[in-house]
């Protein structure tokens, strides 16, 4: 099997390109994680982005009290509404939490569990 010399080039070229990318790409990662304030800082990223999940999941959702039935069908109705809306913009996990919430104040969640499936 005969390899034109010009495929044999390109596949030189892009060979070495390759392994000049995953090269730099190991150097970048050895120098980061060896950087004196590295683990400092992750944590730093990762506590800052929890604080700012569990802030925004407990000032999002306030649940109307249950003894007045209209508040809680207006809340019901919003959430599914969101819900369904959050669904079809492919964002999954709010859409899961406002669907949630639903099934929460839902008089009958079993039923209204078995509609969704």
């Amino acid at each position: 099997m005969m390899v034109n010399q010009s495929t044999a080039v390109m596949l030189a070229v892009g060979s070495a390109a390759a392994t000049a990318f995953v090269g730099y790409c190991v150097y970048f990662d050895r120098k980061r994680r060896s950087a004196p304030d590295f683990k400092k800082k992750l944590r730093e990223k990762r506590l800052k982005r929890t604080n700012q999940q569990q802030s925004k999941s407990s000032a999002d959702y306030k649940i109307p009290k249950l003894d007045n039935p209209q508040a809680i069908q207006e809340y019901f109705l919003s959430e599914v509404q969101l819900g369904e809306e959050l669904l079809n913009t492919g964002d999954l996990e709010a859409a899961s939490e406002h669907l949630a919430n639903s099934v929460i104040v839902c008089g009958q969640p079993q039923q209204m569990l078995s509609v969704m499936q």
